[in-house]
């Protein structure tokens, strides 16, 4: 067995594990049939919506890396970006900190015919307003609803300031990366070198070339991003628009049991602090903690009684089904994409 195999092999058990361990602790000693009956009652007009919410999402990031590499001048089609989105979300779901989706979204586009240099610097402005995103968001609920979070998340309050503190300083790291590459080259090189030191890591003169090469090769980038502001606006609101329609869900959720009283807003924001907790974290798909967050977090919106229910739909559909639906595109990215490339040299 190769170590690539091995590697997916443990992914594949680390993801089976966390799965089943979390529907253990959500579901042990619950009345499963009244969970069943509750979720029979819902409005179904209510859940297609939400459904398509899981669509949004996912079409939106296609539609950042087209704007992002047809600025570079690689105009693909909008079929291949979707492709390359789903094979992301697939990858970083089932892989701790999501650290296995954008090295498949530079292999994707790698056989597309996009250069690894600027893959791996369109998906790093991709990240980075992804989690500026969860950054503003939170900053602003601690600034103006922190009484809301404390009513909402009791004990979970520790979860909500560590996911902060950690996408905060991983946006800290990636902004850095963009816009001072001197200085992230500065900084990164005598990480090296401490740990060296530290006997952390064996000293390679090797290692040390391959990082700062690295480095290197996105100074080029750097400069077109800081001249180009207009363009990262543009994807950062629909970044905006992207998270928010996830966040959608448990509004979609709370109204097809027919619920009424609580704004699209507050539950969308509870939502969001859910994605701040857990982002980080290095679980698969945050599971155990966002349905933990989840329960605690909407039990004073949906009561005792319905909110597993109301777990279920919505994380149901923001990440099990959206895992699904991911990983069916994923399977026709490998038998496409590259195809017609392929077909050209055959001729």
């Amino acid at each position: 067995m190769t170590k690539k195999t091995k590697k997916i092999v443990g992914n594949g058990l680390l993801f089976a594990a966390v799965l089943a361990l979390t529907l253990y602790a959500v579901f042990h000693g619950e009345d499963l049939s009244a969970v069943r009956d509750a979720i029979r009652s819902c409005d179904e007009r209510w859940l297609l919506p939400a459904a398509g919410c899981v669509v949004v999402f996912v079409g939106a990031e296609s539609v950042i890396l087209r704007l992002l590499l047809r600025s570079q001048r690689y105009p693909l089609g909008g079929g291949p970006c979707f492709l390359v989105s789903s094979a992301g979300f697939f990858f970083s779901a089932v892989t701790p900190s999501a650290g296995g989706g954008q090295p498949m979204q530079v292999y994707l586009l790698h056989r597309e015919g996009v250069p690894v240099a600027v893959s791996a610097a369109v998906l790093l402005a991709v990240t980075v307003t992804y989690k500026l995103v969860l950054v503003i968001t939170g900053l602003g609920l601690a600034l103006f609803r922190l009484d809301f979070l404390r009513s909402h998340l009791d004990g979970g309050m520790a979860f909500y300031w560590l996911g902060m503190v950690l996408t905060t300083g991983w946006v800290a790291v990636l902004g850095i990366l963009v816009f001072h590459p001197h200085l992230a080259r500065v900084l990164m090189d005598r990480l090296l070198g401490l740990l060296e030191r530290l006997h952390i890591l064996r000293h390679k003169a090797s290692r040390r070339e391959k990082l700062l090469a690295a480095m290197d090769r996105y100074h080029d980038t750097a400069a077109y991003f800081r001249t180009h502001m207009g363009l990262l606006a543009l994807v950062q609101a629909i970044t905006f628009v992207q998270r928010f329609a996830l966040y959608t869900v448990p509004w979609l959720v709370y109204r097809a049991f027919g619920l009424t009283g609580c704004s699209w807003l507050d539950l969308a924001l509870l939502q969001s602090v859910i994605s701040i907790s857990a982002d980080m974290l290095p679980m698969p798909g945050g599971m155990g903690i966002s349905e933990g967050i989840f329960l605690t977090a909407f039990e004073p919106v949906f009561g005792e009684a319905l909110v597993l229910p109301a777990m279920v739909l919505s994380r149901g559909m923001d990440f099990y089904c959206r895992l699904l639906l991911t990983a069916l595109f994923t399977a026709a990215a490998f038998l496409t994409l590259g195809r017609i490339k392929r077909e050209r040299k055959q001729r």
